[in-house]
């Protein structure tokens, strides 16, 4: 009899067996199911100058503002094509109870106030109350198009490409620590203005990576984007060399953690590059692109820094510590799940 498997990520093996059995591919289909490549890419026909870009993510490790991350996760997955984001379709499934109108009223605002944001057209879905849930769960779809010669894929990393990490890690794990576990944190001496401080980082720095893919795009030529979400940076960059079939070495010293984050992580023994990390945005460009980019940026509060680079080679990850490499594996669990007691909620890893 088989195992049961614990919350988390698919292992990438069974992931990858399963996507390549059961997947049905058609000619229109630019852009399949993949690991690392976390939307689909359609081509409306040859009279079109763009792509469709299609994507879908549950949220299920936080309830807070749920509506907000819904839509965020979703535009992150489109923006990351070098895409334009323009429809948002939701399932909601509310628990028996505590679901009221005015709980459901607060949900359905957080999406508009969202999708108004990033002028995003919420279109439908469905929604229902569910037996046997304890917290609200929420899948989002988005499509968006992209002009076809503007298309920007995970597994577009080359080789001699340096690795690039716009803004910092850990800026999702950091709100929902706050927001799941703000009563313990106040009991635990925590002020309130830190408090509401790292819960903020939801808005600020943001969980959207939508600008930051908007000014890389507009002044480099980007080869590959990735936006790591669930196992945090460390899954990210095994996914864009999984997607790449490429080497990626990481210098995991120079990767940007918000102090928030660390103190946070500290406080539940938790790794924040292994921890939920949207917000953060990793993309490869050649090292002659970098200055022009690097400059724009500075102009911007948005930190960049080179944390790798790109080569021939196995499609593995390597963290480097001096001179010897380390592989870095996927983490099976995102290290947020330490905070939940019986942790049953977990996003996909994309496919």
């Amino acid at each position: 009899m088989d195992q049961c498997m614990q919350s988390g990520k698919l292992p990438f093996d069974l992931l990858q067996k399963v996507l390549k059995k059961y997947s049905i591919i058609d000619p229109t289909v630019i852009v399949g199911p993949k690991i690392g490549e976390d939307a689909a890419v359609i081509d409306p026909g040859k009279e079109s100058k763009h792509y469709w870009v299609m994507t879908s993510d549950p949220i299920t490790f936080t309830t807070d503002e749920i509506g907000y991350y819904g839509v965020v996760v979703n535009l992150n997955d489109i923006a990351t094509r070098g895409a334009t984001p323009k429809y948002f379709l939701a399932t909601l499934l509310f628990p028996e109870k505590d679901s009221d109108r005015t709980r459901i009223h607060k949900v359905f605002h957080q999406i508009h106030n969202a999708c108004r944001r990033f002028k995003v057209s919420f279109v439908g879905g469905h929604t229902e109350i569910t037996p046997c849930l304890e917290r609200v769960i929420l899948s989002g779809h988005m499509i968006g198009k992209v002009n076809k010669r503007d298309l920007v894929r995970t597994s577009g990393a080359r080789s001699g490409d340096v690795l690039l990490l716009i803004k910092g890690v850990c800026i999702e794990g950091t709100s929902i620590i706050a927001r799941e576990k703000e009563k313990e944190l106040r009991l635990r001496g925590f002020s309130a203005s830190f408090i509401k401080r790292a819960k903020s980082f939801i808005f600020d720095p943001g969980i959207d990576v939508l600008q930051a893919t908007q000014i890389a795009c507009r002044h480099a030529t980007i080869h590959s984007m990735h936006d790591p979400t669930e196992g945090g940076l460390i899954n990210g960059i095994v996914e864009m060399a999984i997607a790449s079939e490429k080497e990626i070495e990481v210098d995991l010293e120079k990767v940007f953690i918000y102090e928030e984050a660390k103190i946070l992580c500290r406080e539940f023994g938790l790794n924040p590059l292994g921890t939920i990390a949207s917000g953060s945005l990793l993309l490869t460009c050649s090292p002659k692109d970098f200055p022009a980019l690097q400059k724009v940026f500075q102009r911007t509060p948005i930190p960049i820094r080179v944390i790798g680079r790109v080569k021939r080679g196995r499609a593995k990850a390597f963290a480097m510590e001096g001179k010897r490499k380390k592989e870095l594996k996927p983490l099976p669990r995102d290290e947020i799940l330490k905070i939940y007691k019986n942790p049953k909620g977990s996003r996909n890893q994309g496919a």
